[in-house]
């Protein structure tokens, strides 16, 4: 099944004692197209500066979707004591080994899987019990790990190869994998009252400084594309509509399929 990422914005963080905070946003990797972490704002916190944590999809249980709750496998005391994460500056590769260390769960990158050796993120669940932050290293690369906030995102203009078609409202994401499968763009600075989505594979450029993406359509085959209602989940019948009509062939590409867009 298929999720808006937009719409999974404030469901509740459900620890194993309890509602514990709020989805605020989402890290996606630029490179596998799949969501690494959820922000989450605690409850509680000083209403001026609440403070944010991370969440991976690696805690996450079966989600409750009509009552909009992510259980996780955590305690609060766990979540609250984790390392503290800037949210408004990136995200070392550093920071992300002592977080996921804290929780003693694998990488995911590497090992040719979506999530390191598999596809779902539960493959790199470990000991759940809190460890002690481990202490700082040197041999650790500093670079750009490719982690892109949903938030930043939204809005992005969206370029098809004869003009301008809209900007990003949104993403589509399997609620298994956590894999981005769709781009949603509102299109109504252009054809208005409409929303389309287009495939993942359609984007052939990304300027993160620009905030522009770039598709490989035309103006004419988006707005010919079969009519998407933001309000209504993909159903199978609706994504093998749309693949045809981009002739892309019926189904969802394989996780390993997302492309990896550079700036």
């Amino acid at each position: 099944m298929l999720r808006s990422m937009k719409d999974m914005e404030d469901y509740a963080i459900v620890a194993t004692d309890g509602i514990i905070g709020r989805v605020a946003d989402f890290y996606f990797d630029d490179d596998a197209w799949a969501i690494r972490y959820l922000v989450v704002e605690l409850d509680g916190g000083d209403a001026d500066e609440p403070r944010e944590v991370l969440i991976s999809p690696i805690s996450i249980g079966t989600p409750n979707w009509v009552d909009k709750l992510l259980p996780v496998n955590l305690s609060q005391r766990q979540i609250e004591s984790s390392p503290d994460i800037d949210t408004h500056k990136p995200i070392s590769r550093q920071q992300e080994m002592g977080y996921l260390g804290y929780y003693g769960y694998g990488h995911y990158w590497g090992g040719g899987g979506l999530w390191g050796a598999g596809v779902y993120p539960d493959v790199l669940q470990a000991g759940l019990q809190p460890q002690a932050a481990p202490s700082p290293r040197t041999d650790v690369p500093q670079e750009d790990p490719h982690l892109r906030s949903g938030n930043a995102v939204m809005r992005y203009y969206v370029h098809a190869s004869d003009g301008d078609i809209g900007h990003v409202a949104g993403f589509l994401v399997e609620e298994k994998t956590w894999a981005i499968r769709y781009l949603v763009v509102n299109t109504s600075n252009w054809w208005v009252g409409h929303q389309v989505i287009l495939p993942l594979d359609a984007i052939i450029g990304m300027s993160w400084t620009d905030s522009i993406m770039t598709v490989s359509l035309t103006r004419h085959s988006v707005r010919h594309s079969p009519h998407y209602a933001g309000t209504t989940l993909l159903d199978r019948a609706a994504e093998e509509a749309m693949h045809h009509h981009y002739a892309r062939g019926p189904g969802r590409p394989a996780a390993s399929a997302n492309p990896g867009i550079k700036s």
